[in-house]
């Protein structure tokens, strides 16, 4: 059996579309006749599988949904303003008092029997003496050489005398202008006796002051 190709068109000879178009689809229906003569037709049934096509329906595009609003801050309400009592003397400056507290009250004085003090008796005091006639105490020499020259004068000692009525300490607190004439008093003096000074009936230690005077006989 032959097959009946299509003529085609020669190279040098332009077709028109329409040409063209129909030329392709009868080549294809021949193409199929082909097939179905020289393939089984159980073989082509097995090889030709059923294709299953889904309806897809395409939904219209929705609107985005709009983000929430943040919630916006209560606005907060000032405190009620309380009324101001009136007064007739209002100062801006007037002071603030403020009461301090109050020291706690002094524990009540329990009275003690406080025996009273012995009172003090003055005790007299009196000083030493050398002037009493027992103590028997020799006059100072004037010296040779004072008399010789006229040296004459006044000589003030100061007499340390202890408990025992002796001088422990003979010093010079003014002197005549004549160390000869000083000398010869202290030396004197020191070997002096003396009543001691005395507190009450008690014999204390104490300074006393003895004036010797050395004076030319006219």
């Amino acid at each position: 059996m032959g097959l009946l190709l299509p003529r085609l068109p020669s190279a040098g000879r332009p077709e028109r579309p329409f040409a063209s178009f129909t030329g392709a689809a009868v080549a294809h229906a021949l193409l199929i006749a082909l097939i179905a003569v020289v393939v089984p037709a159980e073989q082509l049934k097995a090889a030709i599988q059923p294709m299953a096509v889904r309806l897809v329906e395409i939904l219209p595009d929705l609107p985005k949904p709009k983000p929430p609003e943040p919630p916006k801050p209560k606005k907060l309400q000032p405190p009620p303003q309380l009324p101001l009592l009136a007064s007739n003397t209002v100062s801006d400056t007037a002071p603030a008092f403020v009461v301090p507290p109050q020291p706690p009250a002094p524990p009540k004085a329990v009275p003690i029997d406080v025996a009273p003090a012995p009172a003090t008796v003055a005790v007299a005091v009196t000083a030493a003496r050398f002037d009493a006639d027992y103590l028997h105490n020799p006059k100072p020499v004037y010296p040779h050489a004072s008399r010789r020259l006229g040296e004459q004068g006044k000589v003030l000692l100061r007499v340390f005398v202890s408990a025992a009525g002796l001088a422990e300490k003979v010093e010079i607190k003014l002197g005549s202008g004549f160390a000869r004439l000083d000398q010869a008093a202290e030396e004197a003096v020191s070997r002096w006796r003396f009543v001691p000074a005395k507190r009450g009936e008690q014999a204390i230690a104490a300074w006393v002051q003895v004036p010797i005077t050395f004076q030319l006989e006219s």
